[in-house]
């Protein structure tokens, strides 16, 4: 049975996640207006391909903030550590928001742009690890999943979030103001918005499991503990490689795949994204709560096998569409596979390792696969385009999988063995 106060931790935590995703990605959902701005002398393919650069380096902070906000919430508290993350996020928006274009102070404005990201990724590297660890541990043995399936609620969450206020622009705003000035306006309301995450995370409950550990945790570095179980870094990268890669395939890089490839308007590839994503919002706690009945296992093979034959066809099929109700089937089906990842992966993660270094344990090895594989997908995918090879990009994302496939088939089920104090 669910007590008010899991209901609550739900709600602190996946507030906070919610307004750090949408920060992260409204990079993403608005590059295709902003990129002229920062990269005026270029192709639009190129202009994209800068912008999605600059979102790739910025994956590679991740790392560092999945090691300082793991320390950080291992040593000092899940509670402390999230709220300073969600602080960082909303600063780098803050600065996105004000940067000027290149038209008015030249080179100096990519860079602003590209240290903005860099704070961003600082942030949310820290985010995932802390925020999977706290809906995890404030959950029961029977609904771990579920309360966990919601950190990928809210991640999809911040996008839709994202796409609506994009949608909404694009109906009160012309292209031309889009692209002037228009493309600022969501990077202020992540900023404000952090505000509501920082009252809600103030107000956090510490997870009991955390206190516990606090009062008996060995003077030792959180770092070398996690390194004496290189099985479970391995298992966590492997097990993050492929669904990170198809994940942000198709909920961040198919916006673009939509206008610059099967040449819908921006306008119909932002509905055709909202469609889906909020379909796919849905499925998560589904698939949570099927996994403790039946175990993560299943789902996480089920992603792995259909991701692998399918992947290939799929892709090829959504470049040669001609209406947007076949796109919004196809990429429907398509999240309906990746699902069996999302649902679960955070919850897998946060089971493989003790209290003393959970945090750190789920948001390091995780964060230097996303950088790896997810941080550039996008940029993968558009080079492929560019240099004349877009389907060299659907094999690529096949592989990814397959690799995670192995992994899948190798290791055991995580709600059987985990190591989640009761």
């Amino acid at each position: 049975m669910i007590q008010k106060t899991q209901i609550k931790a739900i709600v602190s935590g996946s507030i906070g996640n919610l307004v750090e995703w949408y920060d992260w990605y409204a990079y993403s959902a608005f590059s295709i207006y902003f990129s002229s701005s920062f990269f005026p002398h270029s192709s639009p393919t190129a202009q994209l391909l800068n912008t999605a650069g600059i979102f790739a380096v910025g994956f590679f902070m991740r790392p560092i903030g999945g090691w300082l906000f793991g320390n950080l919430a291992d040593n000092k508290g899940r509670k402390i550590a999230m709220t300073i993350s969600v602080l960082l996020m909303s600063f780098g928006s803050l600065l996105i928001a004000l940067c000027p274009s290149f038209n008015s102070i030249g080179i100096l404005a990519p860079i602003l742009l590209l240290l903005a990201r860099l704070l961003q990724g600082l942030s949310v590297g820290g985010e995932y690890g802390t925020a999977a660890t706290y809906l995890s541990e404030m959950a029961t043995p029977n609904t771990r999943g579920f309360f966990s399936s919601f950190q990928y609620v809210t991640l999809i969450g911040g996008q839709l979030i994202a796409l609506s206020i994009q949608l909404l622009l694009q109906g009160l705003l012309s292209d031309a103001d889009m692209h002037a000035w228009g493309w600022r306006i969501p990077f202020f309301i992540g900023a404000a918005l952090s505000f509501v995450a920082l009252y809600l995370r103030a107000h956090m409950q510490e997870t009991d499991s955390f206190k516990a550990n606090a009062i008996n945790k060995k003077k030792d570095s959180n770092l070398r503990l996690l390194l004496q179980d290189p099985k479970a870094i391995l298992i966590v990268m492997g097990l993050t490689l492929g669904g990170t890669v198809a994940f942000y395939t198709y909920s961040t890089y198919m916006q673009k795949f939509l206008v610059n490839t099967v040449h819908l308007s921006k306008i119909e590839a932002t509905k055709i994204t909202f469609g889906t994503l909020l379909f796919f919002t849905f499925l998560q706690p589904l698939l949570g709560w099927l996994s403790d009945k039946i175990g993560r296992k299943p789902l996480l093979l089920s992603f792995g096998i259909l991701g692998t034959l399918f992947t290939v066809p799929l892709m090829s099929s959504i470049s040669q569409i001609h209406t947007s109700h076949e796109a919004f089937i196809l990429i429907l089906l398509a999240l309906i596979i990746v699902s069996g990842y999302t649902s679960v992966n955070a919850i897998v993660k946060a089971e493989l390792f003790p209290t003393e270094i959970r945090a750190l344990g789920v948001g390091l090895p995780y964060s230097i696969a996303v950088a790896i594989f997810g941080g550039s997908a996008e940029y993968i995918a558009l080079y492929c385009k560019n240099s004349g090879v877009e389907s060299a990009y659907y094999w690529y994302v096949t592989i990814c999988i397959f690799i995670s496939l192995i992994i899948y088939a190798f290791m055991k089920d995580t709600k059987r063995t985990s190591l989640i104090q009761p």
